[in-house]
């Protein structure tokens, strides 16, 4: 008997393509924003409008920031593989950890801890307040720190955050995780002393996690919308470079340091 392998995600035959039990051709092209179909596949549900707009919200939020160590990594890998387009955005991608776009899956990480099997209806912001004290004292304690407090620019607000929180205020998608989120940026400095920014990757990873998609997929989320903001980068390369610039900037910079015996 011939071993046989389960999707529900798509296939195809000679005539037709098929994707979460759609025709590819018919029922999607031109009916269906990829943002809506990213999170359609993995979810295995189709969203929402509300949903949507959050979704897409979070992916633009994150798509690009500048001369960020990913950017600058997918650039000069195009500079040395210019054939390689798909080397250099895997660079890029590459880079995506604990410092810039995994604070997104982090960030997703910690709330859902915190929120594990616990009851949060009705909670009033006193209430949360309690709750991400707890959080936030657990956290120092155990040495950790709370992922998606500060930003290496934004040292006073972070502007995507206040945004993303309007738009799922907006679609009543302002759900635990968010609220939870927002309350750490209250109390926080009770416990470290200092103010810091709720940055946007963690309120990125707050609202998908509201919008119920896995939490250890989050990153991946982060990527996809880097993906573009990466590829944007390598088109401007192309157009007006800079990586030649960049790597004879610390070639010619350097200081050689040969061992001493």
């Amino acid at each position: 008997m011939t071993e046989q392998f389960r999707t529900a995600i798509g296939a195809s035959d000679a005539t037709r393509i098929r994707l979460l039990g759609q025709d590819v051709a018919t029922d999607l092209m031109g009916k269906v924003g990829f943002g809506e179909l990213a999170f359609w596949l993995v979810a295995g549900a189709r969203p929402t409008p509300g949903q949507t707009r959050v979704f897409e919200a979070v992916l633009v939020a994150l798509a690009d920031h500048g001369f960020t160590p990913t950017a600058i990594a997918a650039r000069l890998t195009y500079l040395s593989a210019p054939e390689s387009v798909q080397g250099a955005l895997a660079a890029g991608l590459l880079g995506g950890g604990s410092r810039f776009l995994g604070v997104t899956e982090d960030a997703g990480r910690f709330l859902a801890e915190v929120l594990d099997g616990g009851n949060w209806d009705g909670l009033d912001e006193a209430a949360w307040d309690k709750v991400a004290l707890r959080a936030v004292k657990g956290a120092r304690a155990a040495g950790r720190f709370v992922p998606g407090l500060g930003h290496p620019v934004h040292k006073e607000e972070d502007p995507r955050t206040p945004a993303l929180l309007a738009i799922a205020e907006e679609e009543g998608l302002r759900g635990p995780h968010l609220r939870l989120f927002e309350a750490i940026g209250r109390v926080h400095p009770q416990v470290l002393g200092r103010q810091l920014p709720l940055n946007g990757a963690g309120v990125c990873g707050a609202a998908l996690a509201d919008l119920g998609l896995p939490v250890d997929l989050l990153r991946g989320f982060a990527l996809l919308a880097r993906a573009a903001g990466l590829l944007g980068h390598l088109a401007e390369e192309r157009r007006d470079p800079i990586a030649m610039d960049i790597y004879r900037t610390v070639d010619r910079n350097t200081i050689y340091l040969p061992d001493q015996e």
